[in-house]
């Protein structure tokens, strides 16, 4: 891949109200809010960038070639074909991008209104994306049964897990396995120029130390992965002995871009068999702007699933408004984790709820989403005690390094480290294969009745049980069925999901024979109780054939106004690293919160 550094580097700086939003979500205190959840819309205080048709067409001004330029995206048949395109108008070539069959570019208006002569072209305007929260006991271990797990020596030992981020801490429990052995095998910076020497082995050409200034990514491994220890053989980290891959994205504000995130992605993918990757872990998100399809984040996403590689992606922390799933989370093939909070008593399980930062589906095109929760509320993990958080939130930084967040990002990252024990104790699986024995092994929050405690847009298939996971699901062919990915990529055929909304805007899963809809499945009973949804795989993780429409015809989502109907593009999206917003969400049951503390 090459890379040409911009005329005018572009560093992105935390706006305010990226910063507001932050310091609110810290603010959380834990504490769940008795209101249901309601349809609505996300809204994210930054300024939106309008797509390339419509931002010409509404400031003609931009026709008056000033010599300014401006970062695009750019997709085509081919990335030599999109360089020879952006050369041929004299347009400054940033870099190649071969997920998406094309790169980035700078141009002047005139330059881009030359390219758009190409019929054979795509041009998405580039913007930023923010992310968004000795040993310590880490209850997540213990409450998703890793530690089982880890008694029977899966440790995740041999796996390779990207993480796409702030970059990693090179500290002993991160830097080192369990055995003592070096384990971050790779790093990659991909908000700067490759400078690596080309002729040199590929085991030892990107081992250079990128460290973390944020904490966000530090904290993120280690959840998934720290090996150091709070009694003998009690791992804080959930796949402790994996090998890590650090690939810097953003900033230590948590800022980035589309172009820098790909770039890490199309690196993660181009080098996946030199270092056994087969683990991706996205704890960031963005708006979505356009159908899944459409959005290159996605489409990346989609690559590197089709490559064979488990890509998990924090679902958000909007909610708990329905349809606040962000992108790339609502890519319909990934694994994408929301977010359940112990309430201070993980040993009392009784009085768990569902986190009410955590995002809620479905998607605008008809995917339940989230796939899973896990814990994320007030997970304690690494962070550089001079890092960008920990000098934002003091008080949140803990002994020896240690520091709490709570977020999907946090969740993610601990279904990240199951995944990475399933893979170890089966390398064969597929990524579909371990989607559906992920999802299979939830437990739904129930009701005393035994009815389901929030609907399957809030909780998934419920929470995380590694063991099941890992040792003991039967299920087979329950995730991403009817769905052909290389067809999506190619752009020859697309996919709606199962749920829809009535006409009191109430949503529901379809019961879908025979290519009609007849109306609701009873969730409670016919997808939980009688374990029809996972011996058959048919009525959830489900797609239909986009082009027919049939399906929605009655007047799902989209007669209440798509969000790209308005022409806006790649709004500003967050990190979710500070996940503590104050919104309402709904109670599983009462108790009072803690902050975690040390043994």
């Amino acid at each position: 891949m090459s890379y040409t550094a911009p005329n005018h580097p572009l560093r992105w700086v935390l706006s305010a109200c990226a910063l507001a939003i932050a310091l609110a979500a810290y603010l959380w205190d834990g504490q769940p809010v008795l209101q249901p959840i309601v349809a609505g819309t996300v809204t994210v205080a930054a300024k939106a960038a309008l797509p390339v048709q419509q931002r010409h067409a509404v400031r003609p001004a931009l026709r008056q070639d000033t010599g300014a330029t401006e970062r695009y995206l750019l997709q085509g048949t081919s990335v030599a074909a999109v360089q020879r395109a952006v050369a041929a108008v004299g347009g400054q070539w940033l870099g190649g991008l071969a997920l998406i069959r094309g790169g980035g570019a700078e141009l002047t208006p005139n330059q881009l209104a030359a390219l758009r002569k190409e019929a054979r072209l795509k041009f998405f305007a580039d913007a930023p994306i923010y992310v968004a929260g000795a040993g310590l006991k880490t209850d997540y271990v213990l409450e998703t049964g890793a530690d089982e797990l880890h008694a029977a020596g899966i440790t995740g030992k041999g796996v390779g897990v990207a993480v796409v981020d702030t970059g990693i801490w090179a500290t002993g429990p991160l830097a080192l396995d369990p055995s003592g052995r070096s384990r971050i095998v790779a790093t990659f910076d991909a908000t700067v120029p490759d400078h690596s020497d080309p002729q040199a082995p590929i085991s030892t050409r990107y081992l250079a130390d990128i460290g973390d200034p944020s904490g966000h990514g530090t904290h993120i491994a280690s959840i998934l992965a720290s090996s150091d220890t709070w009694a003998p053989k009690k791992y804080e980290g959930i796949a402790p002995a994996v090998n890590l891959v650090s690939v810097r994205a953003f900033g230590k504000d948590g800022s980035g871009t589309y172009f820098d995130v790909i770039r890490g992605i199309d690196w993660v993918v181009a080098n996946r068999k030199a270092f056994n990757i087969r683990v991706l872990n996205l704890s960031f998100g963005a708006t979505p702007q356009s159908a899944y399809w459409d959005d290159p984040l996605n489409l990346a996403v989609m690559a590197a699933w089709q490559a064979g590689i488990v890509v998990v992606v924090a679902a958000g922390n909007s909610g708990p408004d329905a349809m606040s799933i962000g992108v790339p989370g609502n890519t319909p093939y990934v694994i994408t984790a929301g977010s359940m909070s112990d309430n201070g008593t993980p040993s009392q399980p009784s009085d768990d709820f569902l986190a009410p930062f955590s995002s809620t589906g479905p998607t605008h095109e008809g995917f339940v989403k989230p796939d899973i929760v896990a814990p994320g509320a007030k997970l304690v993990g690494l962070a550089p005690p001079t890092s960008f958080l920990a000098a934002l939130f003091p008080a949140k930084v803990m002994k020896n390094g240690h520091f709490y967040m709570s977020g999907t990002s946090q969740s993610a990252a601990v279904i990240s480290g199951v995944v990475a024990l399933a893979l170890q104790a089966h390398p064969t699986w597929t990524p579909n294969e371990v989607k559906c024995k992920v999802m299979s092994s939830g437990r739904a929050a129930t009701k005393a009745d035994g009815s389901l405690a929030y609907s399957i847009f809030q909780q998934g298939a419920g929470l995380v049980h590694a063991p099941t996971a890992v040792l003991y699901s039967n299920a087979t062919g329950c995730a991403n069925v009817g769905m052909d990915i290389v067809a999506d990529l190619a752009g020859k055929q697309h996919y709606g999901g199962p749920a829809n909304r009535d006409a009191d805007g109430n949503f529901y899963i379809m019961d879908v024979r025979s290519g009609e809809n007849f109306g609701a499945v009873n969730a409670d009973g016919y997808l939980w109780n009688t374990g029809y949804l996972w011996n058959t795989g048919y009525l959830w993780n489900t797609g239909y054939l986009w082009n027919t429409g049939y399906l929605w015809n009655t007047g799902y989502l989209w007669n209440t106004g798509y969000l790209w109907n308005t022409g806006y593009l790649w709004n500003t999206g967050y990190l979710w690293n500070t996940g503590d917003l104050t919104n309402s969400g709904y109670l599983w049951n009462t108790g009072a919160d803690q902050a975690p503390t040390a043994p």
